[in-house]
């Protein structure tokens, strides 16, 4: 009997089972001059604890997806699922509370807010999800991003990499099922840049968390174990690295 009889059966992956699936995602926008594409027909999966980086030149729709990804915005055409939760079915609310309930972020503007010391703008999150005990993690992440003894500085007395270290502190404090990182490095100088994605990535590692991340650094791309490649809002490529 010949070996080649298995039929070619196409199989979906459950949404449930997986940190997120993209299925046929399209994003337009309203122009004076007609409607503008930024996403068409983008579509993956990826699984828990997975790391993705998403690679592309400016403009071609990286942090768009992010957005769409995260429930931030909502899309023309098609679906996100994120940890089983059909984002695009939710209202804002809805959205808002998978957010809160699973999702961490990492900004390239560190988006602290200013008012509040390090240890506060940790606390935040684990506020807004009504823990019990918020100050006894936020204090024990702080101390393992380095600033432990920055709990009551505020954001302006802090340097960029002390501030960047306090955002992956606050988007880890709550263990988030996926963690979306927007070129975390982009206001970095290289040095303080590489530590900055050592931390990230042992974090993570720790953690076990989901990764996406946006970047147009290859290099920082290429410590995830696939990349996603968008050119002019579509997906042109999906590479795996070698381990």
């Amino acid at each position: 009997m010949p070996h080649n009889t298995a039929m070619h059966i196409k199989v979906h992956p459950d949404p449930q089972r997986l940190a997120l699936q993209v299925s046929d995602l399209g994003k337009q926008v309203a122009l004076p001059s007609g409607a503008l594409t930024i996403l068409a027909g983008v579509g993956f999966s990826i699984a828990h604890g997975d790391t993705v980086a998403i690679v592309g030149a400016s403009g071609s729709g990286k942090s768009t997806l992010l957005s769409l990804m995260a429930g931030l915005d909502i899309p023309s055409s098609g679906s996100v699922h994120l940890d089983g939760e059909p984002l695009s079915a939710l209202d804002e609310d809805g959205r808002a509370r998978v957010r809160g309930e699973k999702v961490g972020f990492v900004f390239q503007s560190f988006q602290l807010l200013p008012s509040l010391t390090a240890l506060e703008n940790v606390m935040l999150p684990l506020e807004l999800r009504g823990d019990s005990d918020v100050e006894t993690p936020a204090r024990a992440i702080l101390g393992k991003v380095g600033l432990g003894e920055r709990l009551g500085h505020y954001p302006r007395q802090l340097s960029g990499g002390e501030q960047q270290r306090v955002a992956l502190a606050r988007a880890f404090v709550t263990r988030p099922a996926v963690l979306f990182a927007d070129e975390p490095t982009g206001n970095l100088d290289t040095s303080t840049g590489q530590s900055i994605v050592e931390l990230l990535f042992s974090l993570n590692a720790e953690t076990g968390t989901t990764l996406v991340l946006v970047t147009h650094d290859e290099r920082l791309a290429a410590r995830c174990g696939r990349r996603l490649r968008l050119d002019s809002g579509r997906l042109v490529a999906e590479e795996r690295q070698s381990s």
